[in-house]
Formats: C-alpha cells, sequence, structure tokens
C-alpha cells in the first residue's frame, strides 16, 4: 500500500483544487491519501465528492500551534469537525490570515520590495497565506524562489517582515483532537530551515500528554535526522508516519515521495473514534 498522509489543496495553500488533489493523487498510484489543509476542513467536502474509485481518503488538518514561544504544525487526523471548542479554534486562525497577510505586504513594501496586496489575492485564488506572498516576490524577481522567502530575511518565523498570527498551545490542542475523537501527529518537527524547533528531548512533553505519533519519513528531515526522530518514536511509542506534504506547483515534492508503512496507518486509524477513512 502507497499512504500519504500529508498533502493540501487550494483550500489552503496548494495550487491543486481538492478535486485535482484527488485525481493526482490516483494518478500517482496512492492507495490512502489525507487531505490536511491549514487550519480548515474547507476542501473535504468537495475531496469526498471526487474520490476516485479505490482511493481512500483520511480527512484531517494541520494546526498551527505554539510551544514555549516556538511555532509549530500538528496534524489532526479522523477528529469530528463539528465538535465546537475545536471549530472556534479553527475559526479564530482563519480571521486573523487577511489582516496578517496584509500586514506583512505592508512591511515588504516598506523594505523596497514592490509586490501588492491585489496581486497577492489574485495568486491566492482562495485562502491567502504566506506561500502566496512569497510567489508574489518570486514573481517580482526579488527571490528565487518560494522558498527563499522562508527565511529571517524576509517572511520566515521572526524575519524582518515576519507577522505573528494566532496559535493555538499545542497542549491545548493534543487535548482538543483527542477529545473529539482525532489523533494527532507532530509534523516535520525537525525542520529546521523553517526557523526555530522544539527541541527533540521536547517531545517527551507531548507524547506524556496524549500526542499520538512524530512525522518521520519528511523531505524536511536528512537521513540521520529521520534516524534520530524514528528512534526517539520507538522510545516514546509514537507513530512513525511519513508524507510528501505536497502543495502542487508550489514545491517540487512529489505525491508519494515519503509514504507512511500500513501497520502504522492501520494503529492510527484504530486510534480514531471522531471519523473513518472513506474508500472511493
Amino acid at each position: 500500500m502507497l499512504i500519504d498522509l500529508h498533502t493540501h489543496s487550494t483550500a489552503s495553500d496548494g495550487t491543486d483544487s481538492p478535486t485535482a488533489l484527488m485525481r493526482a493523487a490516483a494518478g500517482a498510484g496512492l492507495d490512502v491519501v489525507a487531505l490536511t489543509d491549514h487550519d480548515t476542513v474547507a476542501g473535504h467536502a468537495e475531496a469526498l465528492a471526487a474520490l476516485p474509485r479505490g482511493l481512500t481518503l483520511v480527512t484531517g488538518t494541520e494546526f498551527s500551534c505554539r510551544m514555549d514561544g516556538i511555532g509549530l504544525h500538528l496534524l489532526g487526523y479522523l477528529y469530528d469537525p463539528d465538535e465546537p471548542e475545536l471549530a472556534r479554534e479553527r475559526q479564530l486562525v482563519r480571521d486573523d490570515r487577511v489582516p496578517r497577510a496584509q500586514a506583512m505586504v505592508t512591511r515588504l513594501r516598506e523594505l523596497g520590495v514592490d509586490i501588492t496586496w491585489e496581486r497577492v489575492r489574485e495568486l491566492a485564488r482562495g485562502v491567502v497565506g504566506r506561500p502566496h506572498i512569497a510567489a508574489a516576490m518570486v514573481e517580482a524577481g526579488v527571490i528565487g524562489s518560494v522558498s527563499d522567502a522562508f527565511t529571517p530575511e524576509w517572511i520566515g518565523d521572526d524575519g524582518r517582515a515576519h507577522v505573528g498570527k494566532h496559535e493555538l498551545d499545542v497542549f491545548t490542542a493534543i487535548r482538543l483532537i483527542k477529545a473529539a475523537g482525532g489523533v494527532s501527529v507532530f509534523a516535520h518537527p525537525a525542520a529546521a530551515h523553517r526557523g526555530a524547533v522544539v527541541p527533540l528531548p521536547a517531545i517527551a512533553e507531548l507524547a506524556a500528554a496524549g500526542l499520538d505519533g512524530i512525522e518521520v519519513d519528511h523531505m524536511d528531515h536528512d537521513p540521520a535526522t529521520r534516524a534520530a526522530l524514528r528512534a526517539l518514536a520507538g522510545d516514546l511509542r509514537l507513530l512513525p508516519t511519513g508524507s510528501s506534504d505536497y502543495h502542487g506547483e508550489r514545491k517540487t515534492i512529489r505525491l508519494g515521495e515519503h509514504t507512511t508503512a500500513p501497520e502504522v496507518y492501520e494503529e492510527l486509524v484504530e486510534r480514531a473514534s471522531g471519523g473513518a477513512p472513506v474508500t472511493g
């Protein structure tokens, strides 16, 4: 089985619509794909309606969180999207997106970057985020690639033009996901090029609080890092997942480039009570 548990659509910062993403997943030979847009479930209904025969969809969300002043992402799978407290937190993050992005565009313009808010909105074609600002910077010739924007020089965490956003306390997020019947996995925990990361020993605190897994096989982890994370997952009895973190044309990673072992996927599904995978 080919199982990819982390992808994005135009419901957040991917370039494929949920429909196109499901077709691409089937075309890539995946058996299971998770749709995990940032802080939203907006793409799930369309993805379910477009699910090709034989492809299984796992619904999920990538939550924006913080721990000891450090930003991190938490993947929540198969939770009840109507659970009111968790739904309220998703809404708070979404409501913060536009003013935050506008403020970053203003800061970039003050730094001499010739981009406009109107163009960023056009590039987003929906929910706006930092990748759309980065795409506008590439278009303006300021940087060579989208990833070049996510640095201290520009809009990376603590960057010159970075603006903070509403983020869930990670312990609260773990609690809320579990209360909604879901399973929580720490996304790309050692992606240091994105900014400060949570020290690996601190992951034990998250495990003690109910974290279910950590994303081990990811494009932002080199082989040595993956080995260390896999060993840590074993020590803490966490599920070691793997995924592409696919964003369509916005990143070079392919669907299914990194995957999750079938036995890990089966355990993840077994732990969930708020939802179940759907097969087309």
